[in-house]
C-alpha cells in the first residue's frame, strides 16, 4: 500500500516554546529532502484553514507543544486512537483549533486513519522567538524521531547536503 503522509507542525512561534512543533517542520524542510508522498506543513496558528490538506493522507504526524506531568522538554509519541477527544482534554497550551480541526475532519469523513502526535513539553510561554534549552533539545530529538517514524513507513528522507 502506497503512504501519503502529512507532517503538521502546529504552534506558535511568536510564544517561545510553544512554536516548538513548527520548529520540528522548519528543520525538517531545511535538513531533508522527502519524496513527493510526505508533505510537510508549518501549520502555525490555522485551525480548520488546515481541513484541505488532510484530504487523501494515510498518516497524519501531529507535531505541537503539549500539556503534561512530564518535565519541559519532554517529548510525548502517541499513537492517538480518538485524536479528538484527545485534543479536547486541553493538552496543546494554544488550542488554535487542533480539536475542531480534527473533529470536522472525523465528521467530514478525511480523518487520516493513522495519526501520531509528537508532542513537546514547553517551559517557557512568553512572548519571545528563542526557544529555551530544554525545548531547542527536544525539537532535535523529534525531528530525529519523525525520520526514523518516516523510514519505520518506509520512507527515506536524504539528508540535505550544505
Amino acid at each position: 500500500m502506497s503512504h501519503n503522509i502529512l507532517v503538521l507542525g502546529v504552534g506558535n512561534v511568536l510564544l517561545a516554546d510553544e512554536g516548538a512543533g513548527v520548529r520540528v517542520v522548519e528543520q525538517l524542510q531545511r535538513r531533508y529532502v522527502f519524496p513527493p508522498q510526505v508533505e510537510l506543513i508549518d501549520g502555525g496558528t490555522m485551525g480548520l484553514d488546515l481541513l484541505g490538506y488532510l484530504d487523501d493522507k494515510t498518516h497524519l504526524f501531529i507535531v505541537d507543544a503539549i500539556i503534561s506531568r512530564k518535565p519541559p522538554g519532554s517529548v510525548v509519541i502517541e499513537k492517538l486512537s480518538d485524536p479528538p477527544a484527545y485534543f479536547r482534554q486541553k493538552i496543546s497550551p494554544h488550542q488554535i483549533g487542533l480539536s475542531e480541526l480534527l473533529a470536522v475532519a472525523s465528521m467530514q469523513d478525511c480523518l487520516p486513519p493513522d495519526i501520531t502526535l509528537f508532542g513537546i513539553v514547553p517551559l517557557d510561554l512568553a512572548t519571545g522567538l528563542e526557544m529555551s534549552c530544554e525545548v531547542s533539545r527536544a525539537v532535535e530529538q523529534v525531528v530525529l524521531a519523525v525520520v526514523k517514524e518516516l523510514a519505520l513507513l518506509g520512507v527515506e528522507g536524504s539528508a540535505v547536503s550544505c
